[in-house]
């Protein structure tokens, strides 16, 4: 695994456990158990936080809260976790900092949906709340109603999303970003509108333009976070607009066209937040 080597480059220890195997005891104060560990680690570097029930999600995420209140470093945190792993919030972040995305509906309710669905007039997404991957994600033509049923595509909440039209092949952007600073970017053209490259996306490296560089900065910013990907489109029309802010992103695709070592990017950045 490139991250267990990025640490072993830089001398440091790592155990690899799942947040399901960990456990909360709250006798006589707080304690978090972690297999393989008879005390808390100096920092958690979190690769994913699996999806469940309510209850379950809260809770994984819970460890990372107590953890954090205990004095471990967890990277990212689980606030930033918290914000972009919900769309919704990822989406109203962005409009409240200002940072150029698609404009967004969110609605529980499908004769709410379908009625916005006509007021719009305009090509839409309709995507998970909760996902990632491109999984889920349909298009929604303006000159056709909603499909029915639809339920299971929504899991009761349409999150509905301005398609933004591109000037050539369907394609988007994926930015890297560590603390302050884009590391990588990568072009991705899929073999229909979704260009995630889990879907098929190609991939190829690019130097982003300043503009490009510093919405993904801005975005970053907006919800408070040490690392992510950002994925941006480019309208027909030539206006940046952000998708989606990924708290845990996949950086497989990127690093075959990169030419930089990520995972000991992302290692060095969170040693030095540990120090």
């Amino acid at each position: 695994m490139q991250l267990r080597h990025a640490f072993y480059e830089r001398g440091v220890e790592t155990v690899f456990v799942s947040l399901i195997d960990c456990s909360l005891h709250l006798t006589h104060g707080m304690y978090i158990q972690i297999p393989s560990l008879n005390e808390l680690p100096k920092g958690v570097f979190v690769r994913g936080v699996s999806g469940g029930t309510l209850q379950q999600v809260i809770t994984r995420l819970n460890i990372l809260h107590m953890l954090h209140d205990q004095g471990v470093l967890v990277y990212n945190h689980s606030r930033a976790i918290e914000r972009t792993v919900d769309k919704a919030m990822t989406s109203a972040l962005l409009h409240q900092k200002n940072v150029a995305t698609p404009h967004t509906w969110v609605c529980e309710s499908r004769s709410q949906a379908a009625l916005l669905r006509q007021s719009i007039q305009e090509d839409l997404v309709l995507k998970p709340l909760f996902g990632s991957q491109g999984l889920g994600v349909r298009k929604l033509p303006r000159d056709k109603p909603l499909p029915v049923p639809m339920e299971q595509y929504v899991d009761g909440v349409y999150y509905l999303q301005q398609f933004i039209h591109t000037s050539d092949a369907p394609h988007d952007y994926r930015l890297f970003v560590i603390g302050n600073r884009v590391v990588a970017a990568m072009k991705r053209v899929g073999e229909s509108w979704v260009n995630n490259v889990a879907a098929g996306g190609q991939c190829s490296a690019i130097v982003p333009d300043p503009a490009m560089t510093q919405l993904a900065l801005n975005a970053a910013a907006a919800v408070n976070i040490d690392y992510c990907g950002v994925d941006i489109i480019q309208a027909e029309t030539g206006e940046y607009y952000v998708l989606e802010v990924n708290s845990i992103p996949a950086w497989k695709g990127l690093q075959n066209v990169a030419d930089v070592n990520i995972a000991q990017l992302l290692v060095d950045d969170f040693l030095s937040k540990m120090s």
